[in-house]
């Protein structure tokens, strides 16, 4: 009895590298325009409150240093992103940008707890704050995280290294509007612990965002399955398709953002036509479940043995 092994894969239309080049390109052209317009506020900043001797000013430009180190480290991992596989990376540089998200991640949590220290002794013991600067930095500051938001906007919304950075710009503009808010309340009431209520605030959206982002980095680096999409689910679609004997091996997970795999033993009936089979169950996971970026092993299920009577000896 022979067993057929048929060891067949279909390959990623033109590959990784060349099909997200184009993405690429406009995600760094738009991160850069994004990291220019917090770089120069970031500046004004720093000498606005040198020589106003504001806390409030300098504590905020502190905050506009981690937004463009964010978008810095995002612009770096989509610039090594697009280079080509080689040597022991054959799967590309694709996770560079999810590295760029985790640590971004991360950033976000550390700010959350320093910012949710800092808030809860100012609640204790509030300090005398100047509420006009506080309402004018917060003003100027959400208008600039606006043109940096819209400009991330602009860029690859699949991404999550373009995500990690909107996260940071999209909390700055969330605490410059809380600032002035607080700011206001202040010189309308000289109500000063609004300040320190408005920084609490903040802490937990970039607590959330921040887990949010770590969470969903951390599924694609242990290598599960994209949000959406459920092994178990394809499995039955492959298994249910005519001709399909047995699906086992499944594997799906996502190289990078917008980059997903499938790897899966097929079985068909003895004597069909295999090649056939990968090519309809190919189509099936392109049309049903976006996927086509897929390696297909398929064997035939061996041949029913004939049965062979002996004679009864006597």
């Amino acid at each position: 009895m022979s067993h057929d092994h048929h060891h067949t894969h279909d390959h990623d239309h033109g590959g990784h590298g060349h099909s997200h080049a184009p993405s690429a390109d406009a995600d760094r052209r738009w991160l850069a325009i994004a990291l220019g317009i917090i770089a120069a506020f970031m500046l004004v900043e720093v000498v606005a409150g040198i020589l106003a001797d504001s806390l409030a000013l300098l504590s905020d430009a502190a905050h506009m240093l981690t937004d463009a180190g964010a978008i810095a480290l995002a612009l770096v991992a989509a610039r090594i992103a697009t280079r080509p596989a080689k040597g022991r990376f054959t799967f590309g540089f694709g996770r560079a940008e999810i590295l760029s998200a985790q640590i971004n991640g991360a950033t976000l949590l550390v700010l959350a707890g320093v910012i949710g220290v800092e808030g809860v002794q100012r609640l204790i013991d509030p300090p005398a704050v100047e509420g006009a600067i506080v309402i004018a930095v917060g003003v100027i500051g959400a208008a600039v995280n606006v043109g940096a938001a819209w400009a991330l906007a602009k860029a690859e919304r699949q991404s999550l290294n373009v995500e990690g950075a909107r996260q940071h710009v999209l909390t700055d503009l969330y605490a410059s509007l809380a600032a002035a808010s607080a700011g206001l309340i202040i010189v309308l009431t000289g109500f000063d612990r609004a300040d320190a209520i408005a920084s609490l605030i903040v802490a937990f959206l970039l607590l959330r965002s921040g887990w949010r982002l770590s969470r969903d980095a951390a599924a694609v680096l242990l290598e599960g399955a994209p949000r959406g999409m459920d092994p178990v689910a394809i499995g039955r679609a492959l298994a249910a398709a005519p001709g399909v004997v047995q699906v086992h091996d499944l594997h799906v997970w996502e190289v990078t953002s917008g980059f997903v795999t499938l790897s899966a033993h097929i079985v068909v009936a003895s004597g069909d036509d295999c090649h056939a089979r990968r090519r309809e169950l190919k189509t099936l996971l392109d049309d049903d479940f976006g996927i086509q970026h897929t390696t297909l092993q398929v064997d035939h299920a061996p041949a029913p043995a004939l049965l062979d009577i002996e004679p009864r000896p006597h």
